[in-house]
């Protein structure tokens, strides 16, 4: 991602959560895939608040503003480390039912997760070459199917 959208990025979410009368500080961070807006500091509690959905629902105007100038790079915005947590927590369970799915042959479901978290669990269950995931359902909120592969 380009460091001036990279700083417009960090800018308009910084002026985001100042008009929200929070004093949250914003910070970028290169990651594999592109950059984390990292926000600490008093008041981020209010976008963590019933499970995230202020924190998601910055992240979604976020997207929107900048979806031209990212293409396939990733702007994930974080708050006091709680998405990075749930991050750790979902990779966990998904090699948790992955670890399932081996040993008793069951298929296993985990959701219904949005597309990132989706992408999560698919990374994760791809680190062990004996099990597959899949995702079902309709619209943008799915399932993850993680399943035994068959040996021939």
């Amino acid at each position: 991602m380009p460091a001036d959208t990279e700083r417009k990025a960090v800018e308009f979410v910084g002026l985001i959560v100042k008009q929200m009368g929070l004093a949250l500080e914003a910070r970028a961070e290169s990651t594999a895939d592109g950059v984390r807006i990292n926000l600490d500091g008093e008041g981020g509690e209010a976008l963590l608040a019933h499970k995230g959905e202020g924190l998601q629902a910055l992240q979604h105007i976020v997207d929107t503003a900048f979806r031209r100038q990212l293409g396939e790079r990733r702007l994930l915005i974080d708050c006091m480390g709680y998405r990075r947590d749930k991050d750790n927590e979902l990779r966990q369970m998904a090699r948790h039912l992955a670890d399932r799915a081996k040993a008793t042959g069951d298929e296993q479901n985990i959701g219904p997760l949005n597309s990132y978290e989706r992408r999560i669990v698919h990374l994760a269950v791809a680190e062990d070459p004996d099990v597959t995931s899949e995702s079902i359902g309709d619209a943008a909120v799915k399932t993850v199917v993680i399943s035994k592969k068959n040996k021939r």
